[in-house]
Formats: structure tokens, C-alpha cells, sequence
């Protein structure tokens, strides 16, 4: 039970008191009798208890079949409103009781209102000064009865109020006219308790699945949080491997070089080749860390920076390279220039280091939908099927994959190797 269920208890019971008092001592003003009536409510009972003719234990006086309970039943008969003021008290108490276990005992909560309003309309009939008293049936027919029973309970107690006061040749004719509006009314009341109970269920559920999609929701924003941290991973490790790695494999190059060298001219050219090689990848090295374009593609579009990085590569390399550009040249979206780009680098570095190759060759198309990217060499080739222990290829594959692409491989053993990358040709925004 909540705090609000017992203020609420004891402030409807205080309220039925209050009106059963205001209402006794107007009856006993109307009618003039004052303290006597305190006398009123005791000699009905004495009477019947002192009685030789209706009290406990007397027999039978009046017709062959009147029997003991004929004093009884003169007695509630006869009752005058004092002595129906006190049941009335005496039935107001368990409303206390009665509230917080109006939802669990709604059958006995319905009979005990249902008593204590014919309480209510024979006091009104006694003395019209208890149509105030009577009055309670509303607020608690609104705190006790269940959400469909509350329309019923306020047409009962208009009924009882009204018909308790009206002369006995009128009665007929009015709880007529009475029932042919308590019935449409507790019909619409039934409707309406129907309807807002249903509503409340809803909400109820709504309530459920507002939860339930606070706790997906967190589910999939920590999942979201868990895969971009394995995504910048991805990212970073790829480019390591694009750029760092494949500096650092050159600069072991230049150097074993120039220690071969017998030459100080030649000597020298490997030194300063490995110089620069070193400042690049530093370069490299901070740029991803900050996550920026390659910096062929700061000062140019994607051709003139693969022309620029196919030539070096074959200088390098000391391997033929045909390079080929079809199509229509357009700006593309950074992040398509940017893994074309980085696709071109590893596969050519994939060339330098593994195919053993005299002669390459790379395309780049443009289409109307798509941009083609394919690297062909005369090398040693390889098995696609077979599992590779480095990074190379996933990484193409997840930088591709990040901008809707594709890449496959046609390669086998002795044969060379032509790798095909296609990405939309998504266009480069307006700021870029």
C-alpha cells in the first residue's frame, strides 16, 4: 500500500463521518427534539429487550403464524434515524480497511457500498436532512468500486437520494422515469471503464516496450562503440601496413644496398633514397594517427596520384609498369580516392616483394556507376584458396568493403596474378 492509498483511506472515512454528523444534528434541529434524541435511540431497543411480548424468549401473541422473529422485524420496521445514524456508523468503519484491498476483494467492497447506500436512503426517507449524508455514496463509489461499477454506483445513489425522498403514489412513476436514464448510464459507464481500462493496458505495454527499447538501445549503442573501436583498428593496422610497413621494407632495401655498394657516389644515392624513404613514413605515420588523406591525394585527383606513386614504385622496383587511365576522369568521394589508392599501393608493394615480376601493368577506369581499378603482373603467382599470413589482402578487402566495393583475385601458381578492385563511383561533395 502507498502512502497516497492511506492519506486517501482515512480522508474519505473523515469525510462519511462528517457528513453523517452534520446531517444527524440538522435532522435533530429540523425536528426540534435535541438531546431527547439520544433518548430515541435507546428505547427502541430497550423496549425490545424489556418486552415480555417482542423481547428474547416470548412467545408468539398475534396470529397462528407470527413467530419469535416478529419482534425483530417490528423493530428494523420501526427503527427511527437515531438508531439508523448509529449502524450507519457502525457500517462506515471497515471503509478503512476496505480501500487498499479494493482491487482483491471487489466483491465484498460492492456489497458493503451497496448496504451502506440503502442506509443512506432510509435515513433520507426518515428526515430529509440526511440527503447530505447520502450525499458520500459519490466520492466513494468513485474510491471503492471498480473502474466499471463507478458509473452504476453514482446512478444508484441519485436513484436512492431521489426516491427516498419522494411521496409513496410518486414512487412508480419516478423510478420509472429514473431507470430510463440509470439504465443508459450505466450502460456508458461500463463502455467508458471498458475503454479506459484497454487504454491503460496499452499504455501499460507501450511503458514495456519503451523499456525494453532503452535496454536494446543501449545494447546496440555499446555494440556500435565496441565495433568502431575494432574498426579503427582495422584502419589503423591497414595503414600501418599501406605505409609504414611498406616504407620501412624499402628502407631495408636501400640500406643492404648501400652496404653492398663499392661506389661512395652509389653509396650516397641509397643513403639519401633511404633518408627520404624514413621522413615519408614518419609523414605517413602521423597522418594516420590523425586520419587523413594520403598526401598524393592532397594535391591531386586520384589518376595523377597513382601515376605519380606507379612510377616512383617502378623506379624503385626496377620493374616494367604500363600504366592505363579510360574513361572519364570525375572527383570522387575521399574515401573511394583513398582506398583505390591505398588498393593500388599494396598490390604493387605485393608485386615488389612476392612475384618475382619483369613486367606490370595497371588500369584505371571510369563508368557510369562504377570505377574499375585491376593490377596485372607476369610473376610466380599464387593460390587465392590457400590462407596468406599477412595482412595484405584482408586489408584490401576491408578497405573496399568500407566504401561499397569488391575485390578479386585470378592468380594461380606460375602464371601471375591480376587483382580486380570495383567501387561505386560516389562524387566528391561540394566542400571537397
Amino acid at each position: 500500500m502507498s502512502r497516497l492509498d492511506g492519506r486517501e483511506r482515512w480522508a474519505f472515512l473523515g469525510l462519511a463521518y462528517a457528513l453523517l454528523a452534520v446531517s444527524s444534528i440538522a435532522a435533530a434541529l429540523i425536528e426540534g427534539r435535541g438531546p431527547a434524541a439520544l433518548r430515541s435511540l435507546a428505547d427502541p431497543i430497550l423496549t425490545w429487550l424489556t418486552d415480555p411480548t417482542t423481547g428474547p424468549g416470548s412467545e408468539p401473541t398475534t396470529g397462528p403464524d407470527a413467530g419469535p422473529a416478529t419482534g425483530i422485524v417490528s423493530l428494523i420496521t420501526g427503527l427511527p434515524w437515531p438508531v439508523l445514524a448509529v449502524a450507519a456508523a457502525v457500517w462506515l468503519a471497515p471503509i478503512a480497511w476496505l480501500h487498499p484491498r479494493r482491487d482483491t476483494r471487489s466483491v465484498l467492497v460492492v456489497a458493503h457500498y451497496l448496504v451502506l447506500i440503502a442506509l443512506a436512503g432510509a435515513l433520507t426517507a426518515e428526515n430529509a436532512a440526511f440527503i447530505l449524508f447520502a450525499s458520500v455514496g459519490y466520492p466513494l463509489a468513485i474510491a471503492l468500486l471498480p473502474a466499471r461499477l463507478v458509473m452504476a454506483g453514482v446512478t444508484v445513489t441519485a436513484i436512492v437520494n431521489v426516491a427516498a425522498q419522494s411521496a409513496p403514489g410518486d414512487r412508480t412513476a419516478l423510478l420509472t422515469v429514473i431507470a430510463g436514464v440509470a439504465l443508459p448510464l450505466i450502460v456508458a459507464g461500463w463502455y467508458v471503464s471498458a475503454e479506459h481500462d484497454k487504454r491503460r493496458r496499452l499504455v501499460q505495454r507501450l511503458r514495456t516496450a519503451m523499456d525494453e527499447n532503452a535496454d536494446l538501445n543501449a545494447r546496440l549503442l555499446d555494440q556500435a562503440r565496441r565495433a568502431g573501436v575494432l574498426d579503427e583498428r582495422h584502419r589503423v593496422a591497414g595503414e600501418i601496413h599501406d605505409t609504414v610497413a611498406q616504407d620501412l621494407v624499402a628502407l631495408i632495401g636501400q640500406l643492404d644496398a648501400a652496404g653492398r655498394a663499392t661506389r661512395d657516389e652509389s653509396r650516397r644515392g641509397h643513403l639519401d633514397r633511404a633518408a627520404e624513404l624514413a621522413r615519408r613514413g614518419l609523414a605517413e605515420t602521423r597522418r594516420s594517427v590523425r586520419a587523413l588523406r594520403p598526401r598524393p591525394l592532397e594535391d591531386a585527383r586520384l589518376p595523377e596520384a597513382i601515376g605519380h606513386m606507379a612510377r616512383s614504385w617502378a623506379e624503385a622496383a626496377g620493374v616494367e609498369l604500363r600504366l592505363e587511365i579510360t574513361g572519364t576522369p570525375v572527383a570522387l568521394s575521399a574515401d573511394v580516392e583513398t582506398a583505390l589508392f591505398r588498393v593500388a599501393q599494396e598490390a604493387l608493394a605485393n608485386v615488389a616483394k612476392h612475384a618475382r615480376a619483369t613486367r606490370t601493368a595497371l588500369t584505371l577506369s571510369y563508368t557510369d556507376e562504377n570505377v574499375l581499378l585491376d593490377i596485372r603482373d607476369d610473376g610466380a603467382g599464387f593460390s587465392p584458396q590457400e590462407p596468406a599470413d599477412g595482412f595484405g589482402l584482408d586489408g584490401m578487402r576491408q578497405r573496399l568493403r568500407s566504401v561499397g566495393g569488391t575485390l578479386e583475385i585470378e592468380s594461380e601458381p606460375g602464371h601471375g596474378t591480376t587483382i580486380a578492385a570495383a567501387v561505386p563511383a560516389i562524387p566528391a561533395d561540394d566542400e571537397g
